[in-house]
């Protein structure tokens, strides 16, 4: 259900806020004469079937309960086999169709990204692609970048330089899914940095991948993959297609926003080769084990060892010590270990796949809902850590003492920072200015980032600030001439600071403002004609003044029906509904381009009707409120410049 337009004048009128936890209190002190009692380490319990199938039922039912989610799936594997494998709740709620790891299909998104760079590392293997070469020279159209040319390694690190996209990301519709070439080709995406320059994660730098494959082997993508990677491992049950082939579609797990709702559209991806997969736990095992197999698993080669460890190298962090890219894979360390993975997230499929190279065990794990609050993104990050400091346990870590001038720096970084992922040049900017990232100085002299909620970090060394309890960390660089913040369990993004032109506060300080003054005056006007009329006053001006404060008034009414146009444009990202962003919303959208010349034509009579108020002799009282309106009217054309609502491009 869209939210009325009031709900728009409160999300742009509240400014982003950083939750900052209490301060922890420190432990009671022991009772007076009390002898210390010895401290044991308790055992570590060892990763058996009996031992993780008795947590996980104690942890998936009362966690899935809680968070309103459907159902979910798990595979464990260990030691070239699987160790363990379990559906939870319902595939179906209505029809109470029990969630089956062996046969219930979950759309698993981004998690898909796996299988395209095995694809890819096939024909590396095979010399029919260089991971170092220009893209253009596997494709049948050009990317002209910044600077140096894109390569596949770039690609798979996330560093193509892409801006975001989200024009046909997502269909319920299979009429209007593209197939991955059209896609590439009518939605280009612009750069927002050089090749390399930075990590910024791009959807659309994987699909390039994709269609290179297709473009090298021959074979559509969808059918190189079957034939050369889940066929050979017998993941009968696993498929890029989009719809599903006859034979898979009765299988597929219905997806809720929450268990007590309505099961959502089946989700088509756009970029198919970045998500569309449909697998279950049982054929993800199969996967898991070849990739942890050096390749191979149950008769079937898919790479040679060398090629499985090239894929899993990690690439050079950003900084010493901080997770990375491998070749497609996320590299990091959790409690000491090295773990390779990949999430993956639709609206309502959320999954987690990740390995441990050297203990050879694999979990993976998908929910069908996103649930209440978001509830699946706590519910999967938590399963993982507690799987980790159950059968990984990490060595404790001193605390390490804050410097000397930790106060003073925290207060020279708070402020607020944006994504290297992001969209800068099209109207869906407005959402990511909303969405900003804040960062807080306590006045413990810690600082919080608002999206990495619960957080406290300490300053340890000059520009490094390490996680209060934690292991996390903080590096404060520098990124095309702006200050940035490195997170190291974040390799394919960074946080620049941002200007004070798209500075969140300021933005939705001047839109808010002016909302607030067009409002009271669009409702005082009336007011205003009606005591006049009432008692026989004469006009509040003539000739040319009042032809002004006619066109003012056309002005603030056309500017406010102007942003609720764009209100129903961008309604869709508020509701996660964003498999309405295609071709049938280009003809509001022009519509609405094309009435840019409202907030500048608006903007202009509210700059002559102040210079009438002045060439006359009205009172102050008039003039301060028109200034106010011509500010206002100023406001709003600023914000449609800022968040590049005026423009002329459909893709987006």
């Amino acid at each position: 259900m869209k939210k009325p337009l009031i709900a728009l004048l409160a999300t742009l009128l509240v400014a982003a806020t950083q939750v900052t936890p209490p301060p922890v209190a420190p432990p009671a002190a022991p009772a007076a004469h009390a002898a210390p009692a010895p401290t044991v380490p308790a055992p570590t319990p060892q990763l058996t079937e009996a031992d993780v199938g008795a947590w996980l039922d104690g942890y998936m039912p009362a966690a899935l309960k809680a968070g309103k989610i459907a159902g979910a799936q798990v595979a464990i594997v260990k030691d070239g086999a699987v160790l363990f494998e379990k559906g939870y709740g319902y595939a179906d709620v209505a029809a109470k169709t029990p969630m089956d790891p062996r046969r219930s299909l979950m759309r698993i998104g981004s998690t898909s990204k796996l299988l395209t760079w095995t694809a890819v590392m096939q024909l590396v293997e095979a010399g029919r692609i260089d991971l170092n070469a220009d893209v253009n020279r596997y494709l049948d159209f050009r990317i002209t970048p910044p600077g140096r040319p894109v390569t596949i390694n770039d690609l798979m690190q996330h560093r193509g330089g892409f801006e975001e996209g989200l024009k046909d990301l997502l269909a319920s519709d299979p009429k209007l899914l593209k197939t991955t070439e059209r896609y590439l080709k009518e939605n280009t995406r612009p750069f927002l940095f050089a090749p390399g320059e930075a990590p910024a994660y791009s959807n659309y730098g994987v699909a390039l991948a994709g269609y290179i494959v297709q473009r090298v082997s021959g074979e559509p993508f969808e059918a190189y993959v079957a034939r050369h990677i889940t066929g050979p491992l017998g993941m009968a049950h696993t498929s890029f297609a989009q719809p599903l082939p006859p034979q898979l579609a009765p299988l597929a797990a219905k997806g809720y926003a929450t268990s007590d709702g309505p099961a959502q559209p089946y989700e088509l991806v756009g970029t198919a080769p970045a998500g569309s997969v449909a697998t279950t736990a049982d054929d993800m095992a199969r996967f898991m084990l070849m990739q942890l197999g050096g390749g191979s698993y149950g008769g079937a080669t898919i790479l040679k060892p060398a090629t499985t460890a090239l894929l899993h190298q990690p690439s050079t962090p950003p900084v010493p010590g901080f997770d990375t890219m491998a070749h497609g894979f996320f590299w990091m360390t959790r409690n000491g270990t090295p773990v390779i993975g990949h999430g993956g997230d639709t609206i309502v499929f959320h999954t987690d796949l990740n390995l441990l190279p050297e203990k050879k065990v694999g979990i993976f794990v998908s929910f069908s809902s996103r649930g209440e609050n978001d509830a699946v993104y706590g519910v999967r990050e938590r399963l993982f850590d507690l799987f980790m400091d159950r059968y990984f346990p990490a060595s404790p870590v001193p605390m390490q003492p804050a410097i000397a001038s930790a106060a003073q720096d925290a207060q020279a970084l708070a402020g607020h920072y944006e994504s290297t992922r992001r969209v800068e040049t099209g109207f869906i900017s407005l959402f990511y200015l909303l969405q900003q990232d804040q960062v807080t100085a306590n006045p413990d002299g810690t600082i919080g980032v608002s999206s990495i909620e619960g957080k406290r970090f300490r300053e340890v060394a000059k520009g490094l600030w390490r996680e209060v309890d934690g292991n996390r960390l903080l590096r404060v660089t520098e990124l095309g001439g702006r200050r940035a913040i490195v997170d190291s369990q974040n390799p394919v993004g960074v946080l620049q600071a941002v200007p004070f032109s798209r500075n969140s506060t300021v933005f939705q300080s001047i839109l808010g403002l002016s909302l607030l003054v067009l409002v009271l005056a669009v409702l005082m006007w009336p007011v205003g004609w009606w005591i006049r009329r009432r008692f026989g006053a004469p006009p509040a001006a003539t000739g040319r003044a009042a032809s002004a404060r006619l066109l003012v008034r056309v002005g603030a009414i056309a500017d406010l029906a102007y942003l609720a146009g764009w209100y129903a444009i961008l309604a869709p990202i508020l509701g996660q509904h964003v498999d309405a962003y295609n071709a049938t919303l280009d003809t509001p959208i022009r519509l609405l381009q094309i009435a840019a010349i409202v907030p500048v034509a608006a903007a202009g009579v509210g700059v002559w009707n102040l210079v009438e108020m002045f060439r006359q002799p009205f009172g102050w009282g008039m003039r301060v409120r028109a200034a106010l309106v011509a500010l206002a009217l100023l406001g709003i054309l600023w914000v449609a410049a800022v968040a590049h609502l005026i423009g002329w491009s459909l893709n987006y």
